[in-house]
């Protein structure tokens, strides 16, 4: 899933925002009683939720990187 695929919804979520709706969303798709329909649109959330989340992390890390290099050049 490429990031513009992703809703504003989720890009504007911090890490830590985006894992308590990870949570929320397991804990309700953990539940026998939960609604297919309703699951199906839960999945695709999380999944969402998990790129997104995978995509700041990925930045980060090429921020870390470039501070590193950066930091060796001096």
């Amino acid at each position: 899933m490429k990031s513009k695929n992703i809703p504003a919804s989720i890009k504007s979520k911090s890490i830590k925002d985006a894992k308590n709706e990870i949570n929320t969303i397991l804990s309700k798709l953990e539940n026998k009683d939960t609604n297919f329909e309703a699951s199906i649109e839960d999945y695709k959330r999380l999944i969402q939720l998990n790129e997104h989340v995978d995509n700041m992390f990925k930045s980060r890390m090429k921020e870390i990187n470039r501070m590193k290099e950066h930091k060796k050049t001096k």
